[in-house]
């Protein structure tokens, strides 16, 4: 997806506000809400300069987490057996669970902060490592965030979701220039739980597992190195955002108003 205007930085430039190398973090499996803490403490950290850049790579146990557009509608039913988290990302209703791989990139942008470029950096970042594991055609529909492999192209696996199908998902927050929550690529992790929200809010899609389009175990250890290497290019200006769009679609998100807390 272009942009609506032309980024505040060259496409080859960095928008990281330091040069130094990324810290980068494997956790394992982590509890949300302490994920969210770390976070938030980290965030502040690097806001006052007092550390560098870093990136958390874990997982979670199975968790709900609602963003700020959240509807009603979304929610799963209250006695459904796994907690909803409301969070201070953008973004509709998600699922996080084992075999799935989430990154947390708690960056400090560079001034002026451009969102969009950011966004669409880890956007390129995640379209580059499910490319090189073997999910070829994997890209952007114009209007929703996140990387999406196209009905048009059959999976490997006869199980899989046939129409067009999100297998990462993004939802940030950015507060004194600097970046929280992030991203999240569907691993080998199981699907069942989506079927009780409306993920992201779309309903005229699928979602889908990295594993189901290769018909093989791709699990978070194999993705992570690859997509940590390819973020870290991404906001350098190594790994230029390209046009990977092959449909369009609208926003699930716009012009609703915030979930109450």
């Amino acid at each position: 997806m272009t942009a609506p205007r032309d980024p505040f930085f060259p496409a080859d430039q960095s928008i990281r506000a330091s040069t130094a190398p990324i810290d980068v973090r494997e956790l394992g499996l982590v509890d949300y809400q302490q994920a969210w803490d770390l976070q938030a403490d980290l965030a502040a950290k690097r806001a006052r300069d007092e550390i560098g850049d870093t990136v958390l790579v874990l997982e979670h146990p199975s968790t709900f987490t609602a963003g700020k557009r959240t509807q009603p509608e979304d929610m799963p039913d209250p006695s459904y057996p796994v907690p909803v988290v409301g969070v201070d990302r953008g973004g509709r209703i998600t699922w996080h669970g084992e075999g799935q791989l989430v990154i947390y990139p708690i960056i400090k942008l560079a001034e002026p902060v451009d969102v969009v470029d950011y966004v669409r950096r880890l956007e390129e970042a995640i379209i580059e490592a499910v490319r090189l594991a073997g999910v070829r055609t994997a890209g952007r529909i114009d209007g929703r965030s996140g990387v999406w492999v196209p009905s048009t192209t059959p999976a490997a696996d006869p199980a899989a979701p046939t129409r067009d199908r999100k297998v990462a998902a993004l939802g940030i927050r950015i507060t004194r220039g600097v970046t929280m929550h992030g991203l999240s690529l569907n691993c080998d992790n199981t699907l069942d739980h989506y079927a009780h929200i409306v993920a992201c809010g779309i309903d005229d899609a699928d979602v889908t597992t990295m594993s189901l389009e290769l018909g093989r175990r791709a699990p978070p250890a194999e993705m992570g190195p690859l997509l940590v290497d390819a973020l870290r290019r991404a906001l350098a200006g190594e790994l230029v955002v390209a046009n990977h769009s092959f449909a369009s679609a609208p926003d699930p998100s716009k012009g609703l108003k915030k979930r109450r807390s």
